[in-house]
């Protein structure tokens, strides 16, 4: 079988449905049913029945579809393995990162990474902090950047951390919050438990929400235009001099911080492009003027 067989296996097995998996992989559907042919023919056996309502793999193609994803990535960690067998810093790096530090860190910190080591590409998923944790923890990416502390057991590195805050476009009184509109935006689950938990401690009554966006950047350029308050990491509006902000603070008066850590497995720092990547990250100063280049 080629890389390429095991490949569709994988992504038939995902979508059920040889339509949109040809589509996912860039292929025609004549030509995956010519490949799924060959594979049964090699195999001697039947992989899928079509039917009306998509596909339905037999045993013996439930096995070599869930095997599809064991030997891809032996296959990548091989080529990996080879390529960086040379001294020098080459090859993909595979990240993953939250939407908010992807947005408005890693593509100055790629930049920069890049003018040092020119013969470096980047493949980049960005997720929430959950998803990127889990996708580290599989080894499906080199480094992951994530915004939470998810109790990760091997190699991280905090980056910064930062203050958590109301953000308004005029001044208000922190004790008259649930009565004025706030806007609110998706995060990630553990942000918004703090946020939560700050506002069960010092309110008995739920928060008057006037909007619900999907993005902080969104909810931002919301609160800049007055249409609402947001409690939100600080950074983010940090160079909007006329928004008022009150840091957030705990039962002992101290700021309720947001970290935002660089996450990897130590064994993975035997390759030269992701011993070099982290050696660099951790060299940065994040809050100087957000990654100036050296």
């Amino acid at each position: 079988m080629e890389d390429r067989d095991w490949l569709i296996l994988q992504a038939l097995y995902e979508q059920k449905n040889i339509t949109k998996t040809a589509q996912a992989l860039f292929i025609s559907q004549p030509a995956l049913t010519a490949r799924l042919r060959n594979i049964e023919e090699e195999f001697g056996i039947k992989i899928v029945y079509r039917t009306s309502k998509g596909v339905h793999f037999t045993p013996q193609g439930e096995y070599l579809a869930k095997s599809s994803t064991d030997i891809l990535f032996n296959l990548r960690r091989i080529k990996e393995h080879v390529t960086d067998m040379n001294s020098s810093v080459a090859g993909t790096l595979r990240l993953g990162a939250s939407s908010y530090f992807t947005m408005y860190m890693l593509p100055r910190l790629l930049q920069c990474f890049k003018q040092e080591h020119p013969h470096v590409e980047f493949k980049v998923t960005t997720s929430w902090s959950r998803e990127v944790f889990n996708l580290v923890h599989n080894q499906d990416i080199h480094v992951g950047f994530v915004s939470s502390d998810y109790g990760w057991q091997s190699q991280r590195h905090l980056l910064f951390e930062e203050p958590v805050c109301i953000a308004s476009a005029s001044p208000l009184d922190i004790r008259n919050l649930p009565k004025l509109p706030r806007i609110n935006y998706q995060t990630d689950s553990l942000i918004k438990a703090m946020i939560d938990k700050w506002w069960r401690e010092n309110f008995a009554e739920s928060p008057s929400i006037s909007m619900e966006v999907d993005k902080l950047s969104t909810c931002k350029e919301m609160v800049a235009s007055g249409l609402g308050y947001a409690i939100m990491p600080s950074l983010i509006v940090s160079n909007i001099e006329h928004l008022h902000k009150i840091i957030l603070t705990d039962k002992e008066g101290k700021p309720i911080l947001r970290r935002t850590w660089m996450l990897y497995h130590e064994e993975l720092l035997e390759m030269n492009i992701v011993s070099a990547f982290v050696h660099f990250v951790k060299n940065i100063d994040f809050l100087n003027l957000i990654l100036p280049c050296k």
